[in-house]
């Protein structure tokens, strides 16, 4: 099921969008309530917003605006991004920036917190967050602001991840409402980010590198062929002698991403079914280890 839906174009894209609604719906739920700040685009959006209530005298009804705002600022990074990440992505980018606005701006802000624990609604709101912008970028899209800058820096081999990319900006967004609000507010937002981040660089599979032992008896040169041609990394390989049953074993190492890893895995499967596989995720790389989106 999984492996079917992260390489059905469609598929991704539907599961992207509903991303993109529990992370809305996660905002709206629990940290709008108590009038706390996301980080990123979105916040700086919030940020904006309620300056423009409070300093400049604008009344939007029960309208969140910075929804609309989210959606004007991306329009920069969008024409950035097609720049660096291609059309495909620009694309499936518009289309999340257009569902994740929609969905901000349709969803209820419950008049009372739903948790009224600050940590809990924190923590559970960061939780979901993370998970829904994860499915997104795991699904080879990204609903904008943030993300976009993220994958940029991280495609061309930058130390810096998304999670940690937005922990940098918002560090200066969370000074800021530390200056113009106040502690707890500014300290609350911190955790929820905080969380989100931490679930989003565990969700983001293209982020995690893993290392693959495979252990065959069939022939190697057709799995090797796979790994060269289908995703494209490589691969070395040597013989082995199995101790207990001593006989020839063709070992396999590859690193690759989390996200391969899955297709890798139903190749094997396909090639030989009573092939052994170790996967150690985790794994530090370094050298000629070029970083995909997708």
């Amino acid at each position: 099921m999984l492996y079917n839906t992260l390489h059905n174009r469609w598929l991704r894209l539907i599961a992207a969008v509903v991303g993109e609604l529990i992370s809305a719906s996660a905002l709206n739920l629990f940290i709008v309530p108590l009038n706390l700040y996301t980080g990123g685009t979105m916040g700086v959006c919030q940020l904006v917003r309620t300056l423009l209530q409070t300093y400049g005298g604008f009344d939007f009804g029960s309208y969140d605006v910075a929804g609309i705002l989210y959606f004007i600022t991306n329009i920069p990074i969008l024409i950035f991004a097609y720049k660096n990440l291609g059309r495909g992505l620009v694309i499936r980018t518009v289309i999340c920036t257009v569902a994740y606005s929609f969905f901000y701006s349709i969803i209820p802000t419950p008049s009372a917190p739903i948790v009224n624990d600050y940590l809990t609604a924190c923590l559970l709101g960061g939780i979901l967050t993370g998970i829904g912008s994860g499915i997104v970028l795991t699904c080879g899209c990204s609903g904008g602001g943030l993300d976009i800058v993220g994958l940029c820096l991280s495609k061309r081999g930058s130390t810096f991840t998304v999670g940690r990319f937005s922990l940098l900006f918002n560090a200066v967004l969370y000074s800021a409402c530390l200056v113009l609000f106040s502690v707890e507010v500014a300290i609350y937002s911190i955790i929820y980010n905080f969380s989100t981040s931490l679930v989003l660089d565990r969700m983001h599979q293209q982020n995690v590198s893993v290392q693959a032992l495979i252990f065959t008896r069939e022939d190697e040169s057709q799995l090797s062929h796979f790994i060269i041609d289908r995703l494209g990394r490589s691969v070395t390989f040597w013989s082995g002698t199995g101790a207990y049953t001593g006989e020839g074993v063709h070992v396999l190492c590859v690193c690759l991403s989390k996200y391969e890893i899955e297709e890798l895995l139903h190749a094997v499967s396909s090639i030989d079914p009573h092939a052994f596989v170790t996967v150690q995720e985790g794994t530090r790389i370094y050298g000629n280890f070029p970083k995909r989106l997708e």
